[in-house]
């Protein structure tokens, strides 16, 4: 998979390897889900709940540096710019690992008490198509019913969190998402004479400082945290000419309701106000992406022990909140869902030396993966057990069983 990425929507190798590997082990398949996604099911031999794990297989259009003999040498085109594809962001472990996962629970399928449903899900990161796409879609197409799921689980992996740790948190985990843009008009005029004009360059500068105030002044960060970020702008063809318009794109990550709505009244109110004090105009456009990855808080706490049980309690550590972002909150609005990182990064090294996710540098220590395959593995199984009218008697019965 890493050496064959595939952007989102996009992913027809892989999703056609997993929809195979999937039916020789018994899985009821569902194909092109959301364009691309795939859907499998396994009935275990006791009634009980219908327990879903998710995995995102698409990659990112950045090209690898990372010197190993399956490196990546994709390339395509991309906002009009050749560019290379990659796996920066680990989802070919994700689906290596449920893959890995399908095999385990396969092989004690008469022995699990309730349903599993194993959703392969494209274009986590996004598509640049329109319309609804990734989770939001498969979620649309029903992929929550027929059988209907109970709980839902799902993890990423980290580069920056040593192998054989588990990082969590209940509650809000990941940030939610919106798109800005700023289109601000002004009147163009010679670069000699500025007065002649309203500058729309000046002014966005000051809109720029100004958005900074919010999550300064106006964000109770003793809550949680917030970001507004300013990432482009685009305005100006020549040295000596003031332009007419210009245009500033962002990003937005908060987390809760409330949070979200001060923070978009806030950015159409200093940014209209600073234009008009110019004797500019803004039109300000916020596209909501992403909802916050919210772990169930009663689910996260049943389930901590699982995982505890298997990485060591001294591993399973209490992350905080993250500012990006992750579109498996779709399923979490309709379920109670749990999401959690995987560490992925060699023994001894240190996080400040290894690249991040999105970089071209990424890179994954694989001994991380079993860890993975356990601990999905061993969530469905106690999941069940705990919810199954024929839940075993012991603790012990239902690791052996995990084990097997």
């Amino acid at each position: 998979f890493h050496e064959h990425p595939e952007l989102g929507n996009q992913e027809f190798r892989t999703a056609k390897i997993v929809a195979e590997h999937l039916r020789k082990l018994g899985y009821e398949v569902k194909e092109k889900v959301a364009v691309t996604g795939v859907i499998g099911v396994l009935k275990g031999g006791k009634p009980g709940p219908v327990v879903a794990l998710r995995a995102d297989m698409d990659g990112l259009p950045v090209t690898e540096r990372v010197d190993i003999p399956f490196k990546s040498n994709v390339v395509t085109e991309f906002n009009n710019q050749k560019t290379g594809v990659m796996h920066a962001c680990g989802h070919d472990s994700h689906v290596a690992i449920l893959m890995g996962v399908a095999e385990v629970l396969a092989s004690m399928q008469k022995d699990l008490a309730g349903t599993v449903k194993l959703i392969f899900q494209p274009a986590e990161e996004g598509v640049y198509t329109g319309g609804t796409f990734g989770a939001n879609r498969m979620v649309e197409e029903g992929a929550l019913d027929n059988p209907k799921v109970d709980a839902i689980f799902g993890l990423h992996i980290n580069s920056q969190t040593e192998v054989g740790k588990i990082r969590y948190r209940p509650g809000a985990t990941m940030a939610a998402v919106d798109q800005l843009t700023i289109k601000l008009k002004g009147k163009q005029t010679h670069g000699a004479n500025p007065w002649s004009g309203v500058d729309p360059i000046v002014t966005a500068s000051q809109v720029v400082m100004g958005l900074q105030t919010i999550v300064s002044r106006n964000v109770d960060i003793t809550e949680n945290p917030a970001v507004v970020t300013v990432g482009a702008i685009h305005g100006g063809i020549r040295y000596n000419i003031i332009p007419e318009s210009l245009e500033m794109i962002g990003t937005i990550r908060t987390f809760g309701d409330n949070q979200q709505a001060l923070v978009h009244r806030r950015i159409k109110e200093i940014s209209t106000n600073i234009a008009e004090s110019a004797g500019a105009k803004a039109d300000v456009e916020i596209g909501i992406g992403y909802p916050a990855t919210v772990n169930d808080p009663a689910l996260t706490d049943k389930m901590i022990p699982t995982l505890e049980a298997l990485a060591g309690k001294d591993n399973v550590l209490l992350s905080p909140v993250a500012t990006g972002a992750e579109d498996f909150s779709y399923f979490q609005k309709k379920i109670p869902g749990f999401f959690f990182f995987l560490g992925g990064m060699a023994k001894g090294k240190s996080p400040y030396d290894v690249a991040p996710h999105h970089t071209p540098d990424f890179y994954l220590d694989e001994s991380g993966f079993t860890l993975g395959v356990k601990s999905l593995s061993h969530l469905v199984v106690d999941y069940m057990e705990m919810n199954s009218k024929t839940a075993a008697a012991s603790s012990t019965t239902k690791g052996k069983k995990a084990t097997k």
